[in-house]
């Protein structure tokens, strides 16, 4: 898979403060790539100079194979995390203005302002200004903004924020329909569990240097502990304990379910999952077994915490 977008060793300073520091991503097409990190990390100034808000004090950044420049705002949509529509302009009106400024003729914006506004059930917004419009309803028209031209790149900066579950269930199927049209997808958030849905590359920088990057499913078996949570129903909770604990390093764990079982977590070492199993069929019936792969929460704070 070749990269739509390379940064390399990219730094950005603002006096003395180091923002970046020689960071370097590969983000492949047509994946959706989680851009992580704690506030103040250096996301935001990469976002920014990927847009060309911002120039790098060194380093290049790529697109398709280009260095990047001015001809490649058009290939690039930004939805960023503060919003920026005009409050008194209305709907219609600024849409078609922004559209013309990524490129698209009046009647190019005409055509795919008619298909979003269908597909968000939104035709009675046209004349409204926008701040007749709640926040939700103000980001659907930053959504629809952001993606009308049909650039080759999307950057997401918190895409959630403002929306209920209803509208947020809404965005992330239409991320997921570029995705599968074609469109490669940065996708910077806070929020863990959208990152587990979405996101098929990840990375994390934290104090400005990039931690981690790969494959989400590489990044996982990477910090995979060989752990496992086992629900068993028995009458000898303690002797099963003991015989483990021989063994295995043994905790208490907690899932939900309907029974009292004993919940345990367990390690392994030189152990298969098999022989675990073995061993613990005799005490009793197993209800639950299963390996505790690290989520992206965990690996997020086990990295910026170290």
């Amino acid at each position: 898979m070749s990269n739509i977008l390379e940064v390399n060793k990219v730094s950005k300073y603002y006096g003395d403060y180091v923002a970046l520091n020689e960071v370097s991503i590969a983000v492949p097409k047509g994946s959706i790539y989680g851009l992580l990190g704690p506030n103040g990390a250096g996301k935001t100034s990469l976002i920014r100079i990927i847009n060309q808000i911002t120039m790098p004090d060194s380093g290049e950044v790529l697109l398709d194979g280009e260095k990047l420049n001015p001809k490649h705002v058009q290939h690039i949509g930004y939805l960023p995390e503060e919003r920026g529509l005009y409050k008194s302009m209305k709907v219609g009106e600024q849409c078609l203005y922004l559209a013309q400024m990524k490129g698209l003729s009046k009647n190019e914006a005409k055509i795919q302002l008619e298909y979003w506004f269908d597909r968000f059930d939104i035709k009675g917004w046209w004349n409204k200004k926008i701040q007749e419009l709640s926040k939700g309803m103000a980001q659907k028209i930053q959504f629809v903004v952001c993606v009308l031209h049909q650039p080759k790149l999307l950057i997401f900066d918190e895409p959630f924020s403002g929306f209920d579950p209803v509208n947020a269930n809404l965005i992330k199927d239409e991320i997921l329909e570029l995705q599968r049209k074609g469109t490669t997808i940065i996708f910077s958030t806070h929020r863990m569990e959208s990152v587990e849905e979405l996101c098929d590359h990840i990375a994390l920088i934290h104090k400005s240097n990039k931690l981690i990057e790969g494959k989400l499913a590489d990044v996982k078996r990477q910090f995979r502990t060989n752990s496992f949570e086992v629900g068993i129903l028995t009458e000898k909770k303690q002797e099963v304990i003991d015989r483990l604990s021989t063994q295995f390093t043994v905790a208490p764990t907690f899932f939900k379910s309907l029974n009292d079982e004993l919940k345990l977590e367990i390690k392994l070492d030189d152990v298969s999952a098999n022989e675990l199993l073995q061993i613990l069929t005799p005490y009793g019936q197993i209800t639950h077994f299963m390996e505790k792969i690290p989520s992206v929460n965990d690996i997020f704070i086990k990295t910026v915490t170290a």
